[in-house]
């Protein structure tokens, strides 16, 4: 046997499980076919965050990762939901959701660049004495036995491991090798991302602005030049994404000071802009013969919530568990049928509910755009469903 577990994909949730299952002590292969972006200024840099929520801490703890992310990481006290649906874009409601109201002294999550988690989890990585991670190859073809599975990698050479991780992606080959298919919502939606500085400090706070195309999304950031700053994610539908994205630089500083409706002062772009399709999607099935699907392959959510890598990772603490209590029987038909069992309501659930967010979020009618409103008032009008949503938010389940 080559290895005990082959990781495809080497993302921020690729890379994550291949520090999970070093740190239990298991022998890890990740291939992933691009090289990692690990500085800001890189020309391939996404420019997106991610926000690790609360139930995250204890396992990047676990795992070894939280002290050296921890020193970067912004707070996410408040998530603050603004609807601006009337007319013209500007404040209708605006109610802050506390992480003090759940009574447990901590903020909500943390925010990160995605850049930065690259460069510091595989800087852990090369801490870790029976994890190997390979850039320029990717995981090709997959034959299981019910003792093992054998990878094909892009340069021809064959991997045996007990088992494969597929976290390669919303097109995952390993899960298109197994023959799993994926149920997906299109919602004709692009989303810019960029980073902006502003007048008035953000005091960690995570502020969504709700209007017809989607929200528009600050969250917070380290100072940046002595300034106060936010990372944007900003969904409007595709062909109005694509003419934002294209708009001289001023013209595009004036439309998002608009669209932000001055809830941070002056907005000033500090990045450039990228452009990402959004979907919903599911993967029939999250586990086949030696194969376990997580993150992407898995599941796919709007950026609405934090959710997207908090499913990831609710996906490797599960996998990881697993694989310790069936150390000796790793990959088995019992362990990824008791994997399956675990994630796949809550997968199902959260894309369900998120998917129905966004629809929400996207309405044009004046009636349906009044009841979104509305609907944000009476939620957090009443502190008991209040409480339970943030909980629900978290990962409670």
């Amino acid at each position: 046997m080559d290895h005990d577990v082959l990781i495809a994909g080497g993302g921020i949730a690729g890379l994550t499980a291949a520090a999970a299952f070093g740190a239990a002590g298991f022998s890890v292969l990740c291939v992933d076919p691009q090289p990692p972006v690990t500085q800001a200024a890189d020309p391939a840099s996404d420019l997106r965050t991610t926000a690790f929520l609360q139930p995250a801490r204890a396992f990047l703890a676990d795992i070894g990762l939280w002290d050296r992310l921890q020193p970067y990481a912004t707070p996410l006290q408040v998530m603050r939901i603004v609807d601006a649906g009337g007319p013209d874009p500007e404040v209708r409601v605006s109610r802050d959701f506390d992480a003090a109201d759940l009574q447990d002294d901590l903020p909500f999550g943390w925010n990160l660049p995605n850049w930065l988690l690259r460069r510091e989890i595989l800087a852990h990585l090369e801490t870790l004495p029976t994890v190997s991670v390979c850039f320029g190859l990717s995981a090709k073809r997959l034959l299981t036995r019910s003792d093992e599975a054998r990878v094909q990698l892009s340069d021809g050479t064959s991997r045996r491991c007990k088992l494969v991780i597929a976290a390669d992606g919303r097109q995952s080959a390993m899960r298109q090798e197994a023959g799993i298919g994926v149920k997906t919502t299109r919602f004709g939606q692009k989303a810019l991302a960029f980073a902006v500085t502003h007048a008035i400090p953000h005091e960690n706070v995570s502020t969504e602005i709700h209007r017809t195309g989607g929200p528009f999304t600050l969250v917070p950031l380290p100072n940046r030049d002595g300034k106060p700053c936010s990372a944007v994610v900003w969904m409007e539908k595709g062909p109005e994404a694509t003419r934002l994205a294209a708009l001289p630089q001023a013209e595009f500083d004036d439309v998002i000071n608009i669209r932000s409706c001055g809830v941070l002062g002056q907005l000033n772009v500090a990045s450039r802009r990228t452009v990402w399709p959004i979907i919903s999607q599911y993967a029939e099935a999250l586990s086949a013969q030696r194969l376990a699907l997580v993150a992407e392959a898995a599941h796919v959510v709007p950026p609405i919530g934090a959710q997207g890598l908090n499913m990831s990772l609710k996906d490797l603490i599960t996998l990881r568990d697993l694989a310790v209590t069936h150390k000796h029987e790793l990959g088995s038909t019992a362990m990824l049928r008791q994997y399956e069992r675990a994630r796949m309501v809550d997968v199902r659930m959260r894309v369900a509910g998120i998917t129905a967010l966004n629809h929400a979020s996207m309405a044009q009618a004046p009636a349906l755009r009044d009841l979104r409103a509305q609907g944000l008032r009476t939620l957090y009008g009443i502190k008991p469903l209040r409480t339970a949503l943030m909980r629900l938010g978290l990962g409670a389940t």
